[in-house]
């Protein structure tokens, strides 16, 4: 009778714990990615400006993304939890600004900013609520400043080429860490820098050394396209 009544005792707990009370961080570390807007412009069929104008000649954030040390991450982990604009009303204008979409139909973003909480901010809620999501990945563009970092060691967006060592190295020097970089391929062949991955602890506020980093590989020469 006793191992009856804990039997069901722990069921009710598990079942507790699942609906409401035991929200616990489920991943490792976030990547935070930033978008070189020229290099998405270049070589994607479609290129929109948002409905504010055409973003600024700057690396526009693409998203904080919650990840595992094994190399995968979750994604769409609470749809009871969809992305409210009222609760970022106050960075409306930081995340049009920092925060473009490029995407047809671009529109005022609220739509990219839609996709990314739902499918990488709702992961991570247990210790960023939807506002401190957004927050976050804007305070951490104003820590990384990566176009000034690039800029400080001679590596401009004049459509030149660039040594991929010379661009992990600038930045690496600026922010502490080691980054990962993305590239993309034009309709020549050519290998462009496209995205810049840093990683986070689980705050959402340190820049840490990536624990894994994701798969793929620019060449040694890259081009870093005018915007």
């Amino acid at each position: 009778m006793k191992a009856n009544r804990t039997a069901t005792l722990i069921k009710l707990l598990v079942l507790l714990c699942l609906s409401v009370l035991c929200v616990s961080q489920d991943f490792d570390f976030f990547y935070f990615v930033q978008q070189w807007p020229g290099s998405y412009c270049d070589t994607k069929k479609s290129c929109c400006y948002p409905t504010t104008g055409k973003p600024a000649a700057d690396f526009g954030i693409h998203g904080l993304w919650p990840n595992y040390q094994d190399g995968n991450y979750p994604q769409n982990c609470d749809p009871k939890n969809p992305f409210n604009p009222d609760k970022v009303t106050d960075l409306r204008s930081s995340l049009q600004k920092n925060w473009p979409t490029l995407a047809c139909p671009s529109g005022n973003g609220v739509s990219f900013w839609t996709h990314e909480w739902e499918k990488h901010g709702t992961c991570s809620e247990s210790v960023l609520d939807q506002h401190g999501y957004f927050q976050a990945a804007l305070s951490l563009q104003k820590q990384a400043k990566l176009l000034q970092a690039l800029a400080s060691a001679g590596i401009n967006p004049d459509g030149g080429s660039y040594s991929m060592s010379n661009i992990k190295g600038a930045i690496q020097e600026a922010v502490g860490f080691t980054p990962w970089i993305e590239c993309n391929t034009d309709a020549s062949g050519n290998s462009q820098l496209y995205q810049i991955y840093l990683c986070v602890d689980t705050s959402g506020k340190n820049l840490i050394e990536c624990p894994v980093f994701p798969k793929g590989k620019c060449g040694s020469e890259i081009e870093f396209p005018s915007f």
